[in-house]
């Protein structure tokens, strides 16, 4: 399934999921422009190496750094345009009810969270891991709590045809989380904790966090605002 927007438009202009995307894209501009071993090296200084923080001989507080640097690095082409496409869909609509230092402060802590997250599930990996992910599964959390009735726009591909439906933001984001639940559980039984590759474990914490933020804010929120998205959707709504 690929999203291709959301039905809540938001109150402001989104300068800061708007300032996050710019910086992410810079950064993999400047990556295209060095050497694939250059790259590899840049990968492993300033990357998340989860035996970095478990071996006693490689422990050191520059380590701590690559909680945030990694954020801000990414693998591909496909890595990155799927990273900011989602935050771009999502990233609005919680900046809008965070405030914007209110979101930043959340998408960093998000990210950081999903990076301890993937160190104590992988704690004697010796593969860096970068990439946004983490932090954008944590707004993909929030925007659960806060926006449950918003719709998400879906491109789904059926065999050789594509089909675009209207999904519950609950139903497309909860289907996303258990899948990386389901992945992330096979991944520990087949391989163990020990091994390179997608970051599952990361997409959950960051995800949990999300929703845990967002939970707390929620109760918080004066009622006329929850009820804000009510407008942009109708119970009577066909899903297709």
């Amino acid at each position: 399934m690929i999203p291709l927007r959301d039905t809540i438009p938001s109150d402001r202009f989104p300068a800061v999921t708007v300032t996050l995307i710019c910086i992410n894209a810079l950064i993999f501009l400047a990556e295209l422009n060095i050497g694939s071993r250059e790259l590899a090296q840049v990968f492993q200084q300033w990357g998340i190496v989860p035996l970095r923080f478990t071996h006693p001989r490689l422990q050191s507080g520059f380590n701590y750094v690559t909680f945030l640097s990694s954020m801000f690095l990414h693998g591909g082409w496909m890595h990155v345009v799927g990273n900011m496409w989602s935050l771009w869909i999502f990233g609005d609509n919680v900046e809008d009810r965070m405030g914007r230092m209110g979101f930043l402060c959340f998408y960093l802590i998000s990210g950081l969270a999903a990076g301890v997250g993937h160190v104590l599930t992988n704690p004697y990996s010796s593969v860096p891991t970068v990439g946004a992910s983490g932090a954008i599964a944590g707004v993909m959390g929030a925007y659960l709590l806060l926006f449950p009735h918003a719709r998400v726009v879906t491109l789904i591909p059926i065999v050789i045809f594509l089909q675009v439906v209207h999904l519950p933001a609950v139903f497309f984001l909860g289907f996303w989380f258990l899948s990386q639940v389901f992945s992330g559980a096979i991944s520990l039984a087949t391989s163990g904790a020990n091994s390179g590759g997608v970051a599952w474990w990361a997409h959950i914490g960051g995800f949990v966090v999300g929703a845990l933020w967002a939970l707390v804010l929620k109760q918080r929120t004066p009622r006329r605002l929850r009820r804000r998205t009510s407008r942009y959707y109708d119970d009577d709504d066909d899903w297709w």
